[in-house]
């Protein structure tokens, strides 16, 4: 009996204390779990990522593509197109963008929880109030001239923005709903889809504005019109995936009377989020209209146009990043894992720092030819190549800051992160711009 009881004994001991050769952390999980563990997640996080960059950067290529091609008409649509684009990006679709965020809290949660029929109410819920939403901005674009006149902008711009604008009414209604659709399948990882229907909608935008512009009678105001189109096209292949794709069969259970119910619980984190949104992409808008005060405006807002371009291109990746943790974060916290989300937020940050280091590297190196893209004026290249070591550093701090912002709706902390983003860029950058480039004379290195 004493035999069996040391045999015993000495096999639990065995059991408790780890080979020599084998490292064993704090939490008792040997280092090359641990590090098995963090190399799931990243896969986990850039299989997402990948995708919803494409997705981004699709969807960002049909404005770009409208307006390059009426750039072919003369200056003036080209003048008028740009103008509308950005008046329609700061009253419309930043605000829509950034109410749909709501969804990254909402359906995430409930998808890591598995009450996968919330995710269809949630979404629901979402489209009926960006609808309403849509409506008062709807009224507003289509005053884009009295506004644009107002603002003492030139009449002949102002005029041709107008209709430029009120073509691409339609197209407002359908960024709310596609933005919702998007929120609704990447929460549950569904992303290669996504991309795809974004891929093919970008292509056939590419012939239908072409058919608009130089085929119609429409002119200029036809690259608007196939903005709506091409808006509302991928919104139907989005709609027809959830409605037949098996994978949204849980997900989607059809119109409900819930989605109703709660409305002003959705609000509570659609109102922040907008801001978290708005706040930001406003304030790089305003740089531009800031460097129009400049001594040498033309130079100045024409070499801050060229950065605050590719400011937005390359943001496009740590969005997608953002996205990522986003629904990491989410997904997890609704399944009661906090620790398995900790461990998303500190892999992406370590991939946000390397590719951001890496873009930022690639804009230094390609700093005295990047402005040939965009103009032939020589002073104009120049500086251009000045400012974009600056470009490059701002890019790799905003990487970081965007993926902790997806952190941020992941948690459903939007009104922390919109207090956060209101301090920062209203009460510190925009002021520091102002001193810089205006009291300092540093110019448009100061904004």
């Amino acid at each position: 009996m004493e035999r069996e009881e040391d045999k015993k004994s000495l096999t639990s001991a065995l059991i408790q204390i780890p080979p020599e050769n084998e490292a064993v952390n704090s939490n008792g999980i040997n280092e090359v779990r641990r590090k098995k563990i963090i190399w799931e997640e990243a896969k986990k996080q850039v299989w997402l990522a990948g995708p919803l960059i494409g997705v981004r950067l699709f969807q960002y290529s049909i404005q770009m593509i409208s307006v390059m091609l009426v750039g072919h008409l003369g200056e003036l649509p080209l003048s008028a197109a740009s103008m509308a684009t950005s008046f329609a990006t700061v009253t419309g679709f930043s605000l829509l963008l950034g109410m749909a965020t709501a969804l990254d809290t909402l359906c995430g949660q409930s998808y890591g929880a598995k009450q996968y029929s919330m995710l269809g109410i949630h979404m629901q819920k979402a489209m009926l109030i960006l609808v309403i939403v849509s409506i008062p901005l709807a009224i507003i674009w289509i005053n884009t001239t009295p506004i644009l006149l107002f603002l003492g902008q030139d009449h002949d711009i102002s005029m041709a923005a107008g209709e430029y604008a009120c073509f691409m009414v339609p197209s407002l209604f359908a960024y709310g709903l596609l933005q919702c659709l998007v929120k609704l399948l990447q929460t549950q990882n569904i992303v290669f889809p996504m991309m795809i229907c974004s891929g093919i909608t970008t292509l056939l935008h590419i012939l239908i504005c072409w058919v608009m512009v130089f085929k119609s009678e429409l002119g200029f105001r036809g690259a608007a019109l196939g903005n709506s189109i091409s808006n509302w096209f991928n919104v139907m292949l989005l709609v027809l995936y959830v409605k037949l794709s098996p994978s949204c069969a849980k997900t989607w259970t059809g119109f409900s009377k819930e989605a109703f119910h709660n409305i002003f619980t959705f609000l509570r984190l659609a109102v922040p989020s907008a801001i978290m949104v708005c706040i930001e992409m406003w304030s790089f808008e305003m740089m531009v209209l800031l460097s129009g005060l400049l001594p040498n405006p033309k130079l100045q807002t024409s070499v801050l146009s060229i950065c605050h371009n590719t400011s937005y291109t390359v943001w496009m990746i740590p969005f997608g990043l953002s996205g990522a943790v986003s629904t990491r974060v989410s997904n997890e916290l609704g399944a009661g894992n906090p620790e398995a989300a900790r461990l998303a937020v500190n892999v992406v940050i370590v991939v946000a720092i390397c590719v951001g280091l890496s873009v930022g590297l690639i804009l230094i190196l390609i700093r005295n030819i990047w402005g040939h893209a965009y103009s032939n004026e020589v002073e104009v290249v120049k500086y251009e190549a000045v400012v974009m070591p600056l470009v490059a550093t701002s890019n790799f701090l905003d990487s970081l800051q965007c993926v902790l912002s997806g952190n941020a709706r992941g948690c459903g902390w939007q009104k922390l992160g919109a207090y956060i983003n209101l301090g920062s860029y209203y009460i510190v950058g925009i002021p520091c711009a102002v001193l810089l480039a205006f009291v300092h004379n540093v110019g448009g290195k100061g904004l």
